[in-house]
């Protein structure tokens, strides 16, 4: 699915590093980049944007402002130099919230907010055996992969890294347990332990605080127990 976006910046190094980063998502279509607020307003009515990348402080109107005046209902995300405006900013609803300079570990978060709440805006995010359109971006080597939601198995937390079991192979990122499990469709997803998430609708079987997924015997914790046995047991 395509994703139209649009960069509001009055620093054109900052429109620079941004539009450098979406090369990186193929599925992300640069619509135009603008360093005034008020030049934008046309091109967001008339292509249908998804998400805006917002500067906060730019001459004329600031981003608040301008989202305060935007007439047509779409994605925000801020980013600035400054945290102090942070709360304000959620006030109004942004998706997301990315203080300057922005690590690319952090624009890959906003990205796959980005994907999972348009998926769902366009009707396509609740994800079942026959709907493989979601998914999301991990770095792993280096290089950014796509996996399909539909195609993780489980999740386990490795300390400082997460493994990532899949249909289709195995991937090993350093991101944490909690951080991923809060990516992922809370409707699919289950963490049943402190290193463990899982696909709910890939349990084959349920035996005592066993889940089997695919040969695999995973424990359910003890805190996680009850709610992970009647959401297993309601799928």
């Amino acid at each position: 699915m395509e994703i139209k976006c649009i960069i509001i910046d009055d620093e054109p190094l900052a429109i620079k590093i941004v539009s450098n980063y979406l090369i990186e998502f193929p599925n992300f279509n640069l619509v135009n980049a603008f360093n005034n607020p008020l030049e934008a307003i046309e091109t967001i009515k008339e292509n249908d944007i998804d998400v805006i990348f917002l500067d906060i402080n730019m001459p004329k109107m600031n981003g608040l402002e301008f989202i305060r005046n935007l007439d047509v209902k779409t994605n925000v995300v801020i980013t600035t130099a400054y945290r102090e405006h942070a709360l304000e900013s959620y006030d109004l609803d942004v998706l997301d919230y990315l203080v300057k300079p922005i690590p690319f570990t952090r624009f890959l978060k906003t990205i796959n907010k980005v994907t999972q709440k348009v998926h769902l805006l366009k009707g396509s995010k609740k994800i079942d055996d026959t709907n493989d359109e979601g998914f999301i971006f991990f770095k792993v080597d280096k290089k950014l992969v796509k996996i399909k939601f539909d195609d993780i198995l489980y999740i386990e937390s490795l300390k400082d890294y997460i493994k990532i079991i899949t249909v289709t192979g195995n991937y090993l990122v350093h991101k944490s347990l909690t951080s991923v499990t809060d990516e992922l469709p809370s409707e699919n997803f289950l963490r049943i332990h402190r290193s463990y998430t899982i696909a709910i609708n890939k349990v084959l079987s349920l035996e005592g605080n066993l889940v089997e997924i695919s040969s695999k015997k995973i424990p359910i914790g003890r805190k996680y127990v009850n709610h992970a046995k009647q959401v297993i047991l309601n799928n």
